[in-house]
């Protein structure tokens, strides 16, 4: 027999309480499950005090993605979490990538995330580079990005993400490691493709420690979020 109950019923206290910020979150309008308004009320339930929907985009779609973005932005006052409006450029080509990031800010995306050369997807050699020296946001599930990278990241101000992403996951260490040696900044995310992919900010030390952090360098990486000022957002509390 199948139990239904509502889904604030089956989550804990602890995890209402996560204060999780997550730049990185996929909905139907890329390769998502939810709707913009079932991954915002699933969040706010688990605790998330900010997320970013950052749809997979290209130059033939960044027009419409971004404009839906904004449009969920109209919701945000009935939430009680920040909602960010982003993109993920995906598969774009290096030489391509500088000039859609300058097109996804003219129209309106307050974040901007590429798709890293991570290992599981044939993603074009030089993505890393081209990112960084765009000056994009957030350079998603790096894989293994080079010292050279990650020092002109931290000159860049780009933030190196560390992911809970199945696959993606697999060189978090390396990502760490390159990232504290360059003194990069970095920030967990999710890249949440379906409902279970959200975590609360207590997982989200664990894998910050799982990739080679300390407990109280993970606890600070979630604290002081590197992207909260420019953002807006307040310090998170865990």
């Amino acid at each position: 027999m199948i139990l239904a109950y509502p889904l604030a019923t089956i989550i804990t206290p602890c995890a209402r309480a996560s204060s999780m910020i997550d730049l990185h979150t996929h909905t139907v309008f890329s390769d998502g499950e939810l709707i913009p308004a079932e991954l915002l009320r699933r969040a706010e339930v688990i605790g998330y005090t900010a997320i970013a929907i950052t749809d997979h985009v290209d130059f033939t779609n960044v027009e419409h993605i971004v404009g839906s973005m904004l449009k969920v932005k109209e919701m945000e006052d009935a939430y009680s979490l920040k909602v960010i409006p982003g993109v993920e450029i995906t598969h774009v080509p290096p030489g391509k990538i500088e000039r859609l990031v300058l097109l996804s800010r003219a129209l309106g995306a307050e974040i901007v995330v590429v798709h890293g050369e991570t290992p599981v997807e044939p993603v074009a050699p030089g993505t890393n580079r081209a990112a960084i020296e765009a000056g994009v946001d957030l350079l998603a599930h790096p894989g293994f990005l080079t010292l050279e990278e990650a020092e002109l990241a931290r000159e860049n101000d780009v933030v190196l993400e560390i992911t809970s992403r199945l696959g993606h996951n697999i060189t978090n260490g390396h990502v760490v490691r390159v990232a504290k040696k360059a003194g990069a900044k970095m920030a967990v995310n999710t890249d949440t493709h379906d409902p279970e992919d959200l975590i609360t900010s207590k997982r989200a030390v664990e894998i910050a420690i799982g990739a080679g952090l300390t407990r109280d360098e993970a606890v600070e990486l979630l604290r002081d979020h590197p992207l909260a000022s420019q953002l807006g957002l307040e310090r998170s509390g865990i």
